[in-house]
């Protein structure tokens, strides 16, 4: 009897999350591979087969955008990473109590608001008659207003203030489980900071890096608002040309093929990377 109560309280407590997976994600997924199959041939008249995913790799500018969203995705998870990385080893190790509730709370302020929001205050600081130019001008230091935006910088800079934070939760969760002890057993045995750092915080840290990544990649490579509010014209975001398809083109055959080879492009990108580190998805995510 108490066995039979404690296997519907399990089911109870995972009904909930296996709809959620089922009715938000496996469904919905399938749906679209189901729509990606499909060839119009006529009005309201379809066929299956692989044409929407034969004209993106015979049309260069699909592909050529789907990589170059794919490196400057994996350019914003360095930089995150770089930047991310102190800040999470400063708040795990070095911050008092009452200070790690602050820099996490101001890790949290960005998201408080939408990307919508987030993208105008960009613009806000770096359009040609924005608060950065104004300042500039009326400190002497240039003639004449300076468009700061539309361009690659301000997109990547834009991008990495949005993930930082997806790359500094995780890396926090992995460092805060590090005991002191090795990190003072490694400058007792005649190591210097580079060297306690490469050969013990690292290795240590390197779930929570590996998952940082793998949630900062997925997030860049599949955002919207802010390439196109920030890049405009010249973002030439991969989301972009689903959105078009769907939206601007009405065709969501074309558009549903387009979003699993982004799908299909993120995870061959995730698993070169858990290949390079040596680390698995199961390894990661409990330590993480």
């Amino acid at each position: 009897m108490q066995r039979d109560i404690k296997r519907l309280s399990l089911i109870l407590l995972f009904a909930p999350f296996a709809l959620w997976i089922l009715l938000l994600i496996i469904l919905p997924h399938l749906g679209m591979f189901y729509i990606s199959l499909r060839e119009k041939v006529g009005p309201r008249m379809y066929e299956f087969g692989l044409e929407n995913y034969i004209n993106f790799f015979t049309e260069p500018i699909y592909w050529n955008t789907l990589i170059r969203t794919g490196s400057m995705s994996l350019l914003v998870t360095v930089l995150a990473l770089l930047l991310g990385f102190p800040i999470a080893y400063y708040i795990a190790k070095i911050a008092g109590n009452r200070t790690r509730g602050a820099l996490f709370l101001m890790c949290l302020i960005p998201l408080w608001v939408s990307d919508l929001i987030r993208a105008f205050g960009w613009i806000l600081l770096l359009r040609e008659t924005g608060i950065i130019s104004s300042s500039l001008q009326w400190a002497g230091l240039i003639n004449t207003p300076i468009e700061f935006l539309y361009n690659d910088a301000t997109v990547i800079m834009g991008l990495v203030y949005t993930v930082i934070l997806f790359m500094i939760v995780p890396l926090v969760s992995t460092l805060d489980g590090m005991d002191d002890a090795m990190i003072e057993a490694g400058y007792n045995l005649g190591g210097n900071g580079p060297t306690v750092l490469r050969r013990i915080i690292i290795p240590y840290a390197m779930p929570g890096i590996v998952s940082g990544c793998i949630v900062v990649f997925m997030l860049t490579a599949g955002s919207y608002l802010t390439p196109i509010l920030l890049g405009g014209k010249n973002s030439s975001w991969f989301t972009e040309q689903i959105y078009d398809q769907f939206i601007t083109r009405y065709n969501w055959e074309s558009g549903a093929a387009f979003g699993f080879l982004l799908l299909a492009f993120t995870s061959l990108v995730v698993w070169g990377g858990l290949k390079l580190s040596g680390q698995t998805l199961n390894s990661t995510v409990a330590r993480s």
